[in-house]
């Protein structure tokens, strides 16, 4: 019997294992794992398995795995939901740190009528050897598939591209091509964004390894944020919406801020 937790960031939603005291899953088992219980039919559904463990490095540590089985680096919701779980339980306090596989990232939180968590998303990597794109140099304004790209590197790679409407039928038939494009060689996240204005934009994402769009993502948002700014269309401090909610991205010189809500839905076991 397995006890599992549902939670959501902005509706990008996920099933939490809790391994803080106790290895529930296998290493070599947690793909598999998320592969059948993240089915929206056929099990609980989600768009990947959060596992929390200890850390000797960290006050506790991240493992996600997609939907699609494979495992990312790192999850801008998911952070702030495992966060969210881990200060329910009582593991961390308001300031903490979490280990990932981009690296530790620290933490803030508030509790208003919600959750409130700020996450240091650290240092965006904007050279192409960093995001994992082909060639030398920053990746901004390349032609792909007819759009205008841009890439960052926010902990995963996100490809952004900025568009008149978000109603647009053909953006999500285009992300594909764009995820698999030749040019990034371990595949990418893909963001289309409209810019409301200098301190606003609304984006959609096709997320890697859910393989199709997300009500919201966090490491995209940043990674929004980011390349706008780095355009020159908008200020260090800017509203991002989304499908399933809204995010605040701050930009300093050596660092992204997001901050956002989480929360539980419910709880179950798997017999």
């Amino acid at each position: 019997m397995v006890h599992f937790t549902k939670l959501h960031g902005n509706g990008n939603d996920f099933i939490l294992i809790d391994e803080y005291n106790a290895k529930i899953i296998e290493d070599n088992k947690k793909a598999a794992f998320a592969l059948k219980y993240c089915d929206r039919r056929f099990a609980i559904g989600g768009d990947g398995v959060l596992f929390l463990g200890r850390s000797d490095k960290a006050d506790i540590r991240m493992q996600i795995y997609n939907s699609d089985g494979t495992q990312a680096e790192m999850c801008g919701n998911g952070v702030r939901c495992l966060v969210k779980y881990a200060l329910d339980e009582g593991y961390i306090e308001e300031k903490s740190s979490v280990e990932t596989l981009a690296g530790i990232l620290t933490i803030s939180s508030r509790i208003e009528n919600k959750t409130w968590i700020t996450v240091n998303m650290g240092k965006p990597q904007f050279e192409r050897a960093n995001i994992s794109a082909k060639g030398t140099g920053e990746f901004l304004n390349v032609t792909l598939h007819d759009y205008k790209v841009s890439a960052v590197n926010t902990g995963v790679p996100h490809a952004v591209i900025f568009v008149d409407s978000l109603d647009d039928p053909g953006l999500m038939q285009a992300a594909p091509m764009i995820r698999y494009d030749p040019i990034f060689p371990k595949g990418t996240n893909v963001n289309f964004v409209k810019l409301n204005s200098n301190d606003e934009i609304s984006i959609r994402t096709y997320e890697r390894g859910v393989e199709g769009e997300t009500l919201s993502c966090g490491t995209g948002s940043v990674a929004c944020a980011l390349i706008a700014h780095r355009l020159g269309k908008t200020i260090n401090n800017v509203k991002v919406n989304t499908k399933g909610g809204e995010l605040r991205i701050k930009i300093t010189q050596d660092a992204a801020y997001m901050e956002g809500t989480a929360e539980r839905i419910f709880e179950g076991k798997i017999v």
